[in-house]
């Protein structure tokens, strides 16, 4: 029988999940609803029930699961399992890894959703081969973490990598947070389809208004012009603060590849004085670097039981 841990990437929308083996193969894969409109209780009822459908899928399989990593958003305690607050889910304080343990008497661990993939990219994808590297996640939001060795530091409160909330223009617009000007404000994917929305009357995708950037259209070339210049303001403070090996770019706005890549490097350079310009590269996993950071974390809970 192989052993595979069960892995769950859990998104405010959907959920990600699969049974993988050592090697980080996806032996099974399934998608299902969060049904974050239910409320918490629900949705951490949902994911119980799931990881030990997994669980009786991998036994039927002929496999065995060994252990569970759970991969959600917002504020994790990871140390203690606990998804301390979530947006987009709903959590405030959930102990979900001992849920886990108790439902299924396997070693679980839970945490953040960007460290997960960071972590995945580092050591399966875009990241192979260096010691650093910084992830950065563009999609509806903005966060990052940054990698050594093959592993991530939560902080001292489970929230480190917020770049997306670094005031990059003090006058810009309102953000989430309560602040103004903050990087996800201005250049995550939600900000670029709200901008050009707001000039032009016309609500686009931004996979849509890149397309119509690269066509030379005035309103969406304007937007995409801003967006490079404050992610390039964004992204030299991660260059200064941690000096990586490599910028691995992720989520629904690095879908645009060269078309991000190739002005963002040019304009990030261009910034740089004394520091030492990394390799940009889009990540190389997609949506698979999820489940695949929850495996890896699976396997810390597996290891931490052995010693």
């Amino acid at each position: 029988m192989t052993d595979v841990a069960i892995a769950m990437d859990i998104g405010g929308t959907g959920m990600k999940c699969a049974l993988i083996d050592r090697e980080f193969r996806i032996v099974h894969a399934e998608r299902h609803p969060t049904g974050a409109e239910d409320g918490p209780e629900a949705v951490a009822e949902r994911i119980l029930t799931i990881a030990a459908g997994l669980a009786d899928t991998a036994r039927a399989s002929g496999h065995t699961p060994v252990a569970a990593g759970l991969a959600a958003p917002g504020v994790i305690d990871e140390a203690r399992g606990i998804a301390v607050w979530s947006a987009n889910v709903g959590f405030r304080g959930v102990p979900l890894r001992d849920l886990v343990i108790e439902r299924l008497g396997i070693p679980a661990a839970l945490g953040h959703d960007v460290r997960a993939g960071a972590r995945a990219e580092a050591a399966l994808g875009a990241g192979q081969g260096t010691r650093r590297s910084w992830f950065v996640a563009i999609g509806t939001g903005i966060a990052a973490a940054y990698v050594i060795d093959g592993g991530t530091d939560p902080g001292a409160h489970g929230s480190s990598g917020e770049i997306g909330h670094v005031r990059v223009r003090p006058d810009g617009p309102a953000c989430g947070c309560g602040q103004r000007g903050c990087l996800e404000a201005i250049a995550s994917a939600s900000a670029v389809r709200r901008r050009y929305r707001d000039l032009t009357g016309v609500d686009l995708s931004a996979a849509d208004v890149v397309a119509r950037a690269a066509a030379g259209q005035d309103a969406a070339t304007a937007i995409w012009t801003e967006t490079i210049d404050v992610l390039a303001d964004g992204l030299l403070i991660g260059v200064t603060l941690y000096d990586p090996d490599v910028i691995i770019l992720g989520g629904g706005l690095a879908e645009a590849q060269a078309l991000l890549l190739d002005p963002l490097s040019a304009t990030l350079s261009s910034r740089l004085t004394f520091q030492t310009m990394p390799a940009l590269r889009r990540a190389a996993l997609g949506d698979e670097a999820g489940c695949l950071g929850a495996a890896l974390l699976a396997l810390d809970a597996v290891q931490a039981e052995e010693r």
